[in-house]
């Protein structure tokens, strides 16, 4: 999915899981007519593009924080993973 939802990337990740439960419940419990669950199933697609975008990015910002010697916090360039 490389169209980017302004709407979406305003969610914060737990935003967007909550709302990604919701559509997989939805889709589980069959309370859509078929053009709807594919509409859900591409909301959800792009939902969970999102979060994995966030994730990414927080781990980003954990890998390059570590401890010295002296137990300081220093920040180090994360790598590609």
């Amino acid at each position: 999915m490389s169209e980017r939802d302004p709407e979406i990337t305003t969610l914060s990740f737990e935003q967007a899981i909550a709302e990604l439960e919701q559509i997989v419940r939805r889709l589980e419990a069959g309370e859509d007519d078929l053009d709807g669950a594919i509409s859900a199933f591409e909301r959800g697609a792009k939902l969970r593009a999102h979060c994995e975008a966030k994730l990414q990015d927080a781990r980003m910002k954990v890998d390059k924080i570590m401890r010295d010697a002296e137990g300081s916090l220093t920040a180090t360039p994360a790598e590609p993973s």
